[in-house]
């Protein structure tokens, strides 16, 4: 399934606040997953749960669901280069959620219902975190489908 110009329009009339707004714009600096930079991975996921939303008819609300895939993983800084812990739970799969929730809410201070969308993309990794909303749950989703392509698929 591939986007219209309608869907392209609806996009990017949601986005462009925020895709123009300079912390945004660093997350072009920041790798995700392979050679794919943060930013581009945020972009595709939020792709992924608009054509998701779309193809089986969840209604999900536009906003929550591409504000949130946008800022999903907005932390705010290179995990590549921190020091590696050993202590599993301080590793970055688990610490990054929350770290991008609070970066969001400050800088764009986002409802609790894209809080919940953030810091709950991770799950069933971050298991205290559970997707609260379908937008949630669509972004979780979509986060998985999208990092497993990039991973797999470099």
């Amino acid at each position: 399934m591939k986007m219209t110009e309608n869907d392209m329009r609806i996009f990017h009339d949601i986005l462009k606040p925020y895709l123009t707004h300079a912390e945004v714009q660093k997350m072009r600096d920041y790798i995700a997953h392979g050679k794919i930079t943060v930013l581009r991975h945020s972009l595709d996921v939020a792709k992924e749960a608009y054509l998701l939303n779309k193809k089986y008819g969840w209604n999900a609300d536009l906003h929550t669901l591409l504000v949130g895939a946008l800022l999903h993983d907005f932390y705010g800084y290179d995990w590549h280069s921190r020091p590696l812990s050993w202590n599993i739970f301080k590793m970055h799969g688990f610490t990054h959620p929350e770290a991008a929730r609070k970066h969001a809410s400050e800088v764009f201070g986002v409802d609790e219902k894209i809080q919940n969308v953030i810091v709950s993309h991770m799950w069933p990794l971050t298991l205290r975190s559970f997707p609260q909303s379908k937008e949630a749950r669509i972004i979780c989703l979509a986060d998985k489908i999208c990092a497993t392509k990039e991973t797999v698929f470099r």
